[in-house]
């Protein structure tokens, strides 16, 4: 049985936690396996930098585990078991939650499945112990849907919340087939009593569903959302300009597009080769940890450190109240 798993930030029984719930029991209706967490019952800490994830994997030392002994392996557990992944967060400040962010810090270049790709070939390669390389389940394809919930009566308060959001399913490479922008909830005391939105929320569930359902790769990532945004590849409205002429850049993919005026309205094109290397493709992962694992060596090797450091050590000290 496909397992969905939905995840909340936020308050109990608050708006955030009712959407994700409602959703997944349409999910269950359709005769699914749910599973729900609010991240905020889990204690986790925030990522260090480290990079022991990262260079557990590239330098073939094994999975690539985090030191960091918390909830996160609750979270990765159900992260790794689930065929379908329902995220909802309220905003803060234009953007998702402190706790969301955590989340995706710690999931983040560990979960990247192009580093724990080609980390388990190499390590099967090499006669190494399943076991003690990336988990396999890992790389099973996945579909998600991601909803943000603002209290502000318009949307440009949420801004950031939808881009923000794509990082939690960025690194694992889950499809978002969904999205859901709910701004204006100070206008109602309860978004259960909003029936518009809560019949989206069904459709998200429906949406879920659907996707999972597919026998085929092209329906299954097909997209399931109101809009189909700027972007064809995200379906986020949020561009970059870069300054060279026409050029614009997707800030969740990293593709550029050509900025054009037609019919005097505003239209973006991106080609079929920029949409393919979007990071949120294997394609575009694999050109990233390839960056990395080629270009990450300072011309002329590693200078001795110390010495540059050293004016640095004692330079200031933490700021006390007096």
């Amino acid at each position: 049985m496909k397992k969905v798993l939905g995840i909340a930030f936020g308050r109990k029984m608050s708006n955030t936690d009712i959407m994700v719930k409602t959703a997944l029991m349409e999910c269950e209706k359709a005769g699914l396996d749910v599973r729900y967490i609010r991240a905020d019952d889990l204690k986790i800490d925030d990522c260090t930098g480290c990079i022991s994830c990262v260079v557990g994997m590239v330098s073939g030392m094994g999975k690539g585990g985090c030191p960091i002994k918390d909830d996160m392996a609750i979270l990765d557990e159900a992260l790794m078991e689930c065929d379908a992944l329902i995220v909802a967060s309220p905003t803060y400040v234009m953007s998702p939650t402190g706790k969301f962010k955590t989340v995706c810090d710690r999931i983040g270049p560990s979960h990247d499945i192009s580093f724990r790709l080609e980390a388990r070939k190499e390590g099967l390669a090499a006669g190494k112990d399943p076991d003690k390389l990336p988990d396999e389940r890992s790389l099973k394809k996945r579909v998600g849907a991601l909803i943000s919930v603002g209290g502000a009566m318009t949307k440009n308060w949420l801004s950031f919340m939808l881009p923000t959001m794509y990082e939690i399913t960025m690194s694992m490479g889950i499809d978002v087939v969904d999205m859901y922008e709910y701004y204006g909830a100070m206008a109602w005391e309860h978004v259960v009593i909003n029936d518009e939105v809560m019949e989206r929320m069904r459709q998200v569930g429906r949406n879920i569903a659907d996707a999972l359902a597919a026998e085929s790769d092209e329906e299954r990532t097909k997209w399931r959302g109101d809009s189909e945004g700027t972007c064809p590849v995200c379906h986020c409205d949020m561009l970059t300009v870069l300054h060279d002429g026409t050029g614009v850049e997707c800030p969740v993919c990293g593709i550029r597009g050509e900025l054009a005026v037609k019919d005097g309205k505003i239209q973006v094109e991106f080609s079929e080769s920029e949409q393919k290397r979007s990071r949120l493709f294997y394609a575009g992962k694999l050109e990233h940890s390839t960056e990395i694992k080629t270009k990450a060596t300072p011309p002329g090797g590693i200078p001795n450190k110390a010495e540059l450091l050293a004016p640095y050590k004692d330079y200031a000290t933490q700021w006390k109240s007096e």
